[in-house]
């Protein structure tokens, strides 16, 4: 099974995890402030523990979005620059997979809501249906909490629903969410390690942010958020 590298930084918790075999170890670290300061010491960590090289990786996988802007350009750029330093593919995960894959190991729950906050009023979320494997039902979507409409009955999380209490007040499958169910470097090492199995990958180059939200062009400041991440670990590489 291919060793995969997975770093994870789209909200206010920044994850790395390592996953070998069918071991995973990961490393977290609250505050979105030191998310590009936090996450190359992490993962120097997990190769260190694990006494392996990141050459000795197959892929990086890095959670793509949607989320915090900041946060989904420095796992892209973080994840740019190991893989051009070590010469490895990478693999996106959209975040909101990777939650609802925490929430079914986590809770058992095979049709799953996943909301995240996404600032200025609206949520982020999709759903999906866990049989044999994760598959989107809805696909990803950015609205005001009114306009998130599940089909049938689900197993809701995601921090939407702690951040928009009130206007969540009163839905059916509000009642109960699991709102620490967040994004992970874990969940998004299991993902990636499936789709680059099936031959999902793209080059450092090609790699991209998702973004959900009308984005024409980065500005300057948000290129210099990407290449400083990916100069930092370009070099850490």
């Amino acid at each position: 099974m291919p060793t995969i590298l997975a770093i994870e930084t789209s909200s206010e918790m920044a994850s790395c995890a390592l996953l070998r075999g069918d071991r995973v170890v990961a490393r977290s670290s609250n505050g979105v402030r030191t998310h590009s300061a936090s996450v190359l010491p992490m993962i120097q960590e997990l190769l260190a523990e694990a006494g392996i090289a990141l050459a000795d990786c197959d892929a990086i996988a890095y959670g793509s979005g949607p989320g915090s802007f900041t946060g989904v350009r420095t796992a892209c750029g973080i994840a740019q620059g190991l893989g051009y330093g070590a010469n490895l593919p990478l693999v996106p995960v959209v975040t909101l997979d990777a939650m609802a894959l925490a929430c079914h190991q986590r809770h058992g729950a095979a049709d799953i809501l996943a909301v995240l906050d996404a600032r200025m009023g609206e949520v982020y979320w999709a759903q999906y249906r866990y049989e044999d494997g994760l598959r989107a039902v809805l696909p990803a979507a950015l609205t005001a909490p009114a306009g998130v409409a599940p089909q049938g009955a689900v197993t809701a999380c995601g921090n939407g629903f702690a951040a928009y209490a009130e206007a969540f007040a009163g839905q059916p499958f509000a009642a109960g969410a699991h709102a620490d169910v967040m994004p992970h470097a874990e969940q998004i090492a299991q993902l990636a390690r499936i789709a680059f199995a099936a031959g999902v990958s793209v080059k450092a180059a090609d790699a991209q942010p998702l973004y959900l939200r009308n984005k024409i062009a980065y500005t300057s400041a948000e290129r210099g958020v990407m290449n400083r991440a990916a100069a930092a670990a370009k070099a850490a590489a």
